[in-house]
């Protein structure tokens, strides 16, 4: 009987990828060449990290409105190609940046004082339109909320602010951040700056183009099924979504149902330099940055890195492109070389092929809300096939993705079933087999997407390969989305993600940092002429 399941899976999986590769074809020929390019980066400012730029702000070898400047020039020379930026405040931000740089020569605070105070001080800051900066828009994509501005800033905003970040924009999402391209009746379709025919990810896809068009020194995401890791992978920066209810989600649209979902989303650091990533999730983390030990020296000598090549085969999702498995085996190599053979290990756990169906099972609730009802503003659900009808001739103000994905959630199993009960257990059992696999010391370096970016619209034929990354969320996990330098043969970036134990979230970022010195990290997007 197994044997005969595993010989229909395995025909199914064959017939999949004949039919994906049709599907490539035609969006090949659609789209024909390579998009427009953006404007080659002139400015030296522009390549700096943020911690750079903040530590250069308080030696006062740059001012905070000559940094301002300079990125605000960037967004308005990319942003009429790419539509990564739906909001600004570059008058008040200004205003704010003439402060810092009247605070830093008061002599009030020293350098090193300032440093440990105020870390970013004088660094402009982007997030997604779902995460609250006051007085911005507060769309989260969704036609209803076109008007609304948020009347206070969000948890992880509000720190940054204290430390110091200005907000200078506000990026792009999906439509009620779930699905992964950014696109939307509200701000429309944001494209990649690799590549303009294909896809940012998403929600935090405008986020991700940003700051790989080194528009934004540094940015914040949010995470529930990989919408931090495949925008940063999609877009060749880093971004890291941390451990389970570490960062605050207060301020987030749409908030989660119930206490489990909130642990399943992140809010998170997204950066084209990985040394941005933990002085900004210590902030970003308050007073629980205590349980992450983010200053302590990692020994990588000391460490254990397992990788996987892929999820096993997991239905109706795409096989791992070969340009990211040579990838995956490259960073492999890399370690083995440095650290020893005995330290890196190739595993393969069968639960992965799962990852889809344990997702969907675990975001299920006791609330009796869906997807339908984000799509009705939290306030009621919405007729799906109703306006599925009305899309058909132009008159829904939703997305068919966003439709279709509301149909889609509505046909998941019920939480408390048979079926919720089993693929709970299953998530438990491959936590439980991970924690003890990784330990405190230990990474699993995984895919973070099977494909590189798709054409727009793609994802609508490979739906569940956001299975990748979604996996890591229901199981808490940190997890840090890692560029690898040298863009692939399509021209676009390369990538894996890095995975943790509960509260190792240093692991991540130290291996991130790592991988960044040896691969190169983030690539600037070429110039075609």
């Amino acid at each position: 009987m197994a044997q005969s399941a595993s010989v229909t899976q395995a025909i199914g999986g064959y017939i999949f990828g004949i039919l994906q590769a049709c599907i490539r074809f035609v969006f090949r020929l659609i789209y024909g060449q390579k998009g427009e390019s953006v404007p080659p980066i002139t400015d030296a400012i522009l390549l700096e990290s943020a911690t750079s730029l903040a530590r250069k702000i308080r030696s006062q070898e740059l001012s905070s409105v000559q940094v301002l400047e300079s990125f605000i020039r960037r967004i308005k020379e990319v942003n009429p190609i790419l539509n990564c930026v739906v909001d600004e405040r570059y008058d008040q931000a200004l205003k704010e940046a003439a402060e810092a740089d009247a605070l830093v020569k008061s002599g009030q605070y020293s350098a090193e004082e300032l440093a440990k105070q105020k870390p970013f001080l004088g660094v402009p800051i982007t997030t997604k339109d779902c995460i609250s900066v006051k007085g911005m828009l507060h769309t989260a994509g969704l036609f209803e909320r076109r008007d609304v501005r948020a009347a206070r800033d969000a948890d992880a905003i509000a720190l940054m602010r204290k430390a110091g970040a200005i907000p200078i924009a506000l990026t792009n999402v999906s439509e009620v951040c779930m699905w992964w391209e950014s696109n939307n009746t509200v701000h429309g379709r944001t494209r990649n700056a690799y590549d303009t025919n294909r896809i940012v990810g998403g929600s935090s896809g405008g986020e991700g183009c940003i700051q790989s068009a080194a528009a934004s020194a540094c940015g914040l995401g949010s995470d529930i099924g990989g919408s931090i890791r495949m925008p940063a992978f999609f877009n060749g920066i880093f971004g890291h979504k941390p451990s389970k209810l570490v960062v605050s989600n207060v301020g987030q649209f749409p908030a989660p149902f119930s206490a489990e979902q909130n642990s399943f989303l992140g809010l998170g650091p997204m950066s084209r330099f990985a040394e941005d990533l933990r002085p900004m999730l210590k902030i970003m983390a308050g007073e629980k940055a205590a349980l992450l030990n983010l200053d302590e020296i990692v020994d990588l000598t000391k460490m254990k890195f397992f990788y996987q090549e892929s999820d096993g085969g997991g239905r109706l999702v795409s096989a791992v492109d070969p340009d990211l498995r040579e990838a995956m085996n490259r960073v492999a190599q890399h370690l083995r070389e440095k650290f020893g053979n005995q330290k890196v290990e190739r595993i393969q756990l069968p639960h992965f092929r799962q990852s889809a169906a344990i997702w969907f099972a675990n975001m299920r609730d006791d609330s009796g809300h869906g997807f339908a009802y984000q799509l009705g503003n939290l306030n009621h659900d919405i007729n799906t096939y109703l306006e599925l009808f009305k899309w058909f001739f132009g008159a829904s103000k939703h997305t068919f993705i966003g439709l279709s994905t509301a149909i889609m959630d509505s046909a998941q199993c019920k939480h408390g079933s048979p079926k919720y009960d089993h693929l709970v257990r299953k998530r438990n059992e491959l936590r439980a087999e991970l924690q003890s696999l990784l330990g405190d010391n230990g990474v699993l370096i995984y895919p973070t997407h099977p494909t590189v970016a798709p054409y727009h619209n793609e994802p609508i034929t490979r739906p569940i390969n956001f299975a990748y990354t979604g996996i890591v969320n229901v199981l808490g996990f940190p997890a840090t989305a890692v560029p690898l330098g040298k863009l692939g043969s399509e021209g676009l970036p390369l990538g894996v993600q890095i995975i943790a134990n509960f509260n190792q979230d240093r692991l991540c970022l130290a291996v991130a940092e790592e991988l960044e010195r040896a691969f190169g990290g983030w690539a600037k997007p070429e110039v075609r002429l």
